[in-house]
């Protein structure tokens, strides 16, 4: 697909009498000066002004660099990026009212490119208000029903269902191994071309079931590589979309899990209030209709949100109840989509909330035993571990074995196209500031700018 031009910034960079290389270089030196590292090469420059998406941390770099250059303020939205004072204004959440209004959404949602240009994160805001509604609209909402053996061109059955299923746990592990910015393109397309006509086919009831439900799990794969690419507007769009979709076949356990998901989302952009609210609304719905694992996983994202809260005794107490319904996990028949949430998942939980809670010897313990038992083929939640293992060695007063720990995060995870793993290893560049002279410290850097480089060029 063809991009347009990114007139802005080319006006601005001539404007400044700077050239692609000049302005990369810039960059860089900007980055440094700020304990971060970028991989901007003049490449990088060209892209952008032909159109392609930016992260947030980038594009405010290049905007306070052009800004310097020329003497006065500068924002990415003047460089054509992200519009900060528009998106500073609360969003709507638009939850749909009907089936037909929520495939409408999803169609729409479809046909919408991850990389164009969104909010910067920090800028995402959500009404209280609408929130609210939309989590009271599916609390205490009765399911649509599917609408059995209807007049159509094309006959669904379970064959199709499986081939869905089939078809999302394979995107599911790319999105493991590589981040969201791997698959979404081709996710996007098959759900737009394959999945969303056939909600509109006949079938049978049981079949109109499964394949609402198959739909929902696929809706929610293209939310999560959306967020991990740094679309938080159209990650949550997606998410709300979802939350209503699970409605048609009254699937509470997986409405749940759309809840914890946004909980996620809030708590990542610092938003703790929602991410509370979300949480216990999950724990909440879900509650006589999910199986014990799905239960832990609710209770964790809880124990998370109050964590970075800072709330240590209500985060101490939901931490608890994750472990006690963890321990009855194998008593009930699991989802395949809830395959992944094992012993290691629920400890990489736990130790991101012992670090937000300075409780740094158990975060380290909890943190290794988080690196020991994930499986390597969930290669980005293992990069998450190793950081939070680093930022847990690092507040324990290990300096060298933090950056060994980040170094090795950054070698499994250095061809990952998340967002989100990038924003652990500049938190934690940040940390390590204060030893910048530190030898191990500036060859950790020299290691991330040398990682972002190899990742532009992937591109």
């Amino acid at each position: 697909m063809s991009r347009e031009p990114n007139v802005q910034l080319a006006a601005v960079m001539d404007e400044a009498k700077v050239s692609n290389k000049g302005l990369a270089k810039r960059m860089r030196d900007a980055a440094a000066q700020r304990g971060t590292s970028l991989g901007t090469t003049h490449v990088s420059v060209q892209r952008w002004r032909d159109g392609s998406g930016i992260q947030p941390q980038t594009a405010a770099i290049m905007a306070d660099v052009l800004g310097a250059k020329l003497g006065r303020r500068i924002t990415p939205g003047d460089l054509g990026f992200f519009d900060h004072a528009r998106s500073a204004t609360p969003q709507p959440i638009g939850y749909p009212s009907t089936v037909p209004d929520v495939l409408t959404m999803l169609g729409g949602l479809a046909d919408e490119r991850v990389e164009a240009p969104a909010p910067a994160p920090d800028q995402l805001v959500i009404a209280d208000g609408d929130l609210s509604s939309a989590v009271l609209s599916w609390m205490i909402a009765r399911p649509d029903g599917v609408q059995a053996d209807r007049p159509a061109h094309q006959r669904v059955g379970m064959r199709d269902v499986h081939a869905i299923r089939d078809a999302a746990s394979f995107f599911m592990q790319l999105d493991f191994k590589y981040g969201g910015g791997r698959g979404h393109k081709a996710l996007r397309h098959y759900f737009r071309e394959e999945v969303l006509p056939l909600l509109d086919a006949s079938h049978s009831e049981k079949v109109g079931n499964a394949l609402f439900g198959a739909a929902a799990e696929v809706s929610q794969l293209l939310a999560w590589t959306a967020y991990d690419t740094g679309n938080h507007q159209l990650a949550h769009r997606y998410l709300t979309s979802t939350l209503r979709l699970t409605q048609v076949n009254g699937d509470r356990m997986f409405g749940a899990r759309i809840l914890t998901n946004l909980s996620h989302q809030a708590n990542y952009l610092g938003n703790h209030a929602q991410a509370i609210q979300l949480a216990r609304a999950s724990l909440e719905g879900g509650k006589g209709q999910s199986t014990p694992r799905a239960m832990s996983l609710f209770a964790a994202h809880e124990a998370r949100a109050l964590a970075n809260a800072g709330d240590a005794r209500g985060a101490g107490r939901a931490m608890n109840d994750a472990e006690r319904y963890f321990e009855r996990a194998d008593t009930a028949t699991d989802p395949d989509w809830l395959s992944y949430m094992d012993a290691a998942e629920l400890e990489g939980e736990i130790c991101h909330c012992l670090r937000d809670l300075k409780e740094r010897r158990d975060a380290v313990e909890y943190a290794q035993r988080a690196v020991d038992r994930t499986d390597p083929k969930y290669a980005r939640t293992l990069g998450f571990c190793r950081m939070v293992l680093a930022q847990s060695q690092l507040l324990n007063g290990e300096l060298e074995a933090a950056v060994t720990t980040a170094g090795l995060a950054l070698e499994g995870g250095d061809t990952l196209q998340s967002s989100r793993f990038q924003r652990y290893v500049t938190d934690f560049q940040r940390e390590v500031s204060t030893h910048a002279a530190n030898p191990i410290v500036a060859a950790f850097n020299d290691q991330v700018h040398d990682a972002l480089a190899r990742l532009e060029d992937d591109e």
